[in-house]
């Protein structure tokens, strides 16, 4: 397995969004980690499938790994991320946890920003529960967002997302080892239902129901375990657990509630949504 670290950025066009100094700052981390490794390694891995089976053969790296070291050397290796390629996809770290996030998950969807869930523990201690990434199909962000690249800024942008019917997951991982299903029922709980009745309607009370009881008792989920929940076409909210599909509900109150969560005004990890405002512009780029 090779190892990278990345130290640059993506090139800004010169019609670009406009994007606050301090976002611009925070999200260099994720870019230049994610954003461009991901890219460098999507663009690779074709190749790298074709050339890994006679470079093993022979006991000699991979022409892949020979020009992706050569193009690094010299470079600084940075605490936030890493890219680790091996016969596979790409993925970034989360440095905190050490949590590893696929660049592409579902084919398409193309890894926007990693952050850390916290939580405080009757305020004396705060402990990581779960890192998390927000990822978004590249094609689709692209047709419905792409005329709009240029004119709006970064964040006006996110919040386009926020409603556009484009598919996007928010895939966590768990990190808190003692965390049981009934503690994500609760907090889930708690923290959609705030967001649902901000938005107003007669059924949330019975939309957030259903959509709580999809994290049964049954369900265990150790450390490591992974739980999706993805907006589908047509605003459909599918739920997994370990890979398992628990369920899926057609609400656009309810996908945005959850997205809301994430890349919302009040994010759980602020960095992380400063980032995600960031790359998606880079995404958008032609």
């Amino acid at each position: 397995m090779a190892s990278l670290r990345f130290l640059f950025s993506f090139p800004q066009p010169g019609n670009k969004p406009n994007v606050s100094s301090k976002a611009a700052t925070t999200s260099r981390s994720f870019s230049a980690a994610a954003g461009v490794a991901c890219s460098v390694a999507a663009g690779a891995a074709t190749f790298a499938a074709t050339s890994a089976s006679k470079n093993s053969r022979d006991g000699k790296p991979s022409l892949v790994e020979n020009a992706l070291n050569s193009l690094l050397s010299g470079r600084s290796s940075l605490p936030w991320a890493s890219l680790a390629l091996a016969n596979g996809p790409a993925s970034v770290v989360e440095s905190k946890t050490g949590e590893s996030f696929p660049c592409v998950i579902s084919g398409t969807r193309r890894l926007l920003g990693i952050g850390l869930r916290r939580k405080s523990l009757l305020g004396l201690k705060s402990i990581d529960v779960y890192a998390f990434g927000v990822y978004a199909d590249k094609d689709e962000v692209r047709k419905s967002l792409g005329d709009k690249y240029g004119k709006l800024s970064a964040a006006d942008l996110k919040q386009e997302l926020l409603d556009a019917d484009v598919s996007l997951t928010i895939r966590l991982q768990i990190v808190y080892g003692k965390l049981s299903i009934r503690s994500v029922r609760n907090a889930f709980e708690d923290s959609v239902g705030s967001r649902l009745q901000k938005l107003g309607g007669t059924d949330n009370k019975e939309l957030l129901q259903r959509f709580t009881s999809q994290f049964k008792d049954e369900y265990k989920i150790p450390r490591g375990s992974v739980i999706e929940l993805s907006r589908e076409r047509g605003h459909v909210l599918r739920t997994t657990i370990e890979g398992k599909d628990v369920g899926s509900i057609e609400s656009k109150a309810l996908c945005r509630s959850i997205l809301d969560l994430y890349i919302g005004e009040e994010p759980f990890d602020k960095q992380a949504k400063e980032e995600i405002e960031t790359n998606l512009a880079s995404l958008l780029q032609k």
